[in-house]
């Protein structure tokens, strides 16, 4: 083969890789391309003396009951709360009050969209991370060394009406039905958050204490101006799934995640330092703790590993929606979390830092939070 048909060639491969797992799946492959297949160490089926640490079990996480967190036994959900935050960094959210047909909707919108033709997603490819809309595949596709099996589609949520007409205009009813399940889950961070500075002893909901403004208050009243990033996954079908992940081991950067998953399995989080399976629930969702609530809670609550494992049978979709301050704003330890027996542990840090930071570099495991410690 001339030298020149040869780059041709891999010329051709790598653009077939950027175009994404769906686009593999559909033209029928049998085999994992080697851009996809794992050193053998960091392989899900590797069960050799190094990977002693991946329990046959399915783990069920903490289960917090929304319902519960508005009426009289608000604080022993708070301890749970506290409990689930600092033991496991995840937690299972029912009772959560979005009506179950906005959920249903997100996740038939969401699968519609992946069952597109390729010309129709690929008008929302984009490499710019800032885009209001980004389709794309893999975990970071542009310094990716080993391709996951994976294909997204992001979507900036915040200030809705700004970024609402760059959205995809099909499936005809994306727009309304995910604009409508991004409302709710705003709605409901801004709940948990309140929650969850509670639980760290920062607020107090008794209503004396409501008529006070503190400097915590106003940290919750920034959060409705915060950012807001919605990511659909979809996991097609992989032939040799024992030789690739759907997401490597990584924490997500906000302050907290909240995952609506189908009723495929996948999921896993590091817990006992073993890789567990989480057991999904119908019409619930996966809260967990991001690095930027680990940095505000000077380490009191953590940002926990999670990875995604693929299967051969069936698409897995799961909608994820990664909530933080507004993008300019900085994050630091909360001064009230800090003192002599706890000195501060972390450096403040943006969302631009975070963006420059995965640029530049392959990102692995929690090495942008790690780059933030002080100690």
């Amino acid at each position: 083969m001339s030298p020149a048909i040869a780059v041709l060639r891999d010329e051709n491969e790598e653009s077939q890789y950027q175009n994404g797992v769906k686009r593999l799946h559909e033209n029928g492959i049998s085999k994992v391309p080697s851009k996809y297949i794992l050193p053998i160490l960091e392989r899900p089926s590797n069960t050799n003396q190094h990977q002693a640490n991946v329990s046959k079990n399915n783990l069920k996480l903490p289960i917090i009951d929304f319902q519960e967190l508005q009426g009289p036994n608000r604080p022993q959900v708070i301890q749970s709360l506290a409990n689930a935050c600092e033991q496991y960094g995840f937690f299972q959210l029912v009772n959560h009050g979005i009506p179950i047909e906005v959920v249903s909707n997100m996740i038939e919108v969401g699968t519609k969209f992946f069952d597109l033709p390729f010309e129709e997603r690929a008008k929302y490819m984009s490499s710019d991370m800032r885009a209001p809309v980004r389709y794309g595949t893999s975990f970071n596709q542009n310094k990716d060394k080993v391709f996951c099996w994976r294909d997204f589609l992001k979507l900036m949520c915040h200030p809705l009406p700004d970024v609402l007409p760059y959205w995809p205009s099909s499936p005809v009813d994306m727009r309304n039905l995910a604009a409508t399940y991004a409302k709710e889950t705003k709605h409901l961070f801004l709940m948990l958050m309140e929650a969850i500075f509670e639980s760290l002893g920062l607020v107090d909901s008794s209503a004396a204490a409501k008529k006070k403004t503190t400097e915590e208050d106003e940290v919750l009243k920034e959060f409705e101006d915060g950012s807001q990033l919605m990511v659909v996954n979809c996991y097609p079908p992989c032939p040799e799934p024992d030789l690739t992940l759907g997401m490597p081991p990584h924490s997500d950067y906000g302050f907290l995640t909240l995952l609506l998953q189908d009723e495929v399995e996948g999921l896993q989080i590091q817990f006992q330092d073993k890789w567990v399976t989480v057991e999904p629930i119908a019409n619930s969702f996966v809260v967990n703790v991001g690095d930027h609530l680990e940095i505000f809670s000077n380490g009191k609550y953590r940002s926990v590993l999670h990875r995604v494992l693929v299967n051969s049978r069936k698409d897995r979709i799961s909608v994820a929606s990664l909530h933080s301050l507004p993008f300019m704003r900085s994050v630091g330890p909360s001064p009230k979390l800090v003192d002599e027996s706890n000195p501060r542990r972390y450096k403040e840090t943006d969302f631009a830092s975070f963006l420059e930071y995965i640029s530049s570099r392959e990102p692995k495991k929690k090495n942008f939070l790690e780059s933030r410690k002080l100690t």
